[in-house]
C-alpha cells in the first residue's frame, strides 16, 4: 500500500457572499434624503496601496440626534418616518460610500458623538469595528477616553471631516500608513 499525500483545503474568506437579503430597500437611509435635520455621511474605503476596494460593505449603528440610542425595531423595513439608528451599504465599484443620517447627539453630557462602524470585506477573516467622531466639539474630543489613548497621529484617522453643506467625509483605510484605528471587543 503507498503512502498518500493530502493537501490542505484553502482557507475560507468572509466573501462577498451578500445576495440574501443584501441590500434592501433604502438600506443607508437612516433618514430620508432632505428631510429636515438629515445629513450626508460618505467617504472611500482603501487598502493599503491606496486603491478602492470595490466590494465592501459597511454597517453603522448610531444614537439619534438628542444622543438616545434608538430602541425600536424596523430597521429592514425602512418607513421613512422611524429612526432606528442602523443601516448597511455596500460600497460603489469605486469605493465609495454614502448613508443619509442624522449627526447623533452624545448619549452623555460633554462626550463626544460619534457613529459605530463594521466593515466586512474580501480578504477579511473577520469583520473589523471601528468607531467615525464628529469633528465639532474639540474638548469632547479631547476628553474621549478611547481617543486620548491614541496617538495624535492615530487619532484623526477616527475623526470625520465637515464639508460645507453640513455633511460628513470619513474615509476608511484597511491597513498601511494611514491606517483606520479598528476595535476589538470581547465576543464580538
Amino acid at each position: 500500500m503507498s503512502e498518500q499525500k493530502l493537501t490542505a483545503t484553502p482557507g475560507q474568506t468572509i466573501g462577498p457572499f451578500y445576495g440574501y437579503a443584501l441590500p434592501f430597500d433604502k438600506d443607508n437611509q437612516l433618514l430620508p434624503p432632505g428631510m429636515p435635520g438629515s445629513i450626508r455621511l460618505q467617504g472611500t474605503v482603501t487598502d493599503g496601496a491606496g486603491d478602492t476596494i470595490p466590494d465592501a460593505l459597511l454597517e453603522i449603528w448610531q444614537a439619534d440626534a438628542d444622543g438616545n440610542i434608538p430602541q425600536r425595531t424596523g430597521s429592514l423595513v425602512r418607513d421613512g418616518y422611524t429612526f432606528t439608528g442602523w443601516g448597511r451599504t455596500a460600497v460603489d465599484n469605486t469605493g465609495n460610500y454614502t448613508f443619509t443620517t442624522v449627526n447623533p447627539g452624545p448619549t452623555e453630557a460633554g462626550s463626544a458623538p460619534f457613529i459605530s462602524f463594521v466593515i466586512f470585506a474580501r480578504g477579511l477573516l473577520n469583520k473589523l469595528h471601528t468607531r467615525m467622531y464628529l469633528p465639532d466639539d474639540e474638548e469632547a474630543l479631547a476628553r474621549d477616553p478611547l481617543l486620548s489613548s491614541l496617538p495624535e497621529e492615530r487619532r484623526r484617522t477616527l475623526i470625520a471631516a465637515r464639508e460645507a453643506d453640513g455633511g460628513l467625509r470619513w474615509n476608511i483605510c484597511l491597513q498601511g500608513e494611514d491606517e483606520t484605528v479598528f476595535l476589538t471587543y470581547p465576543g464580538a
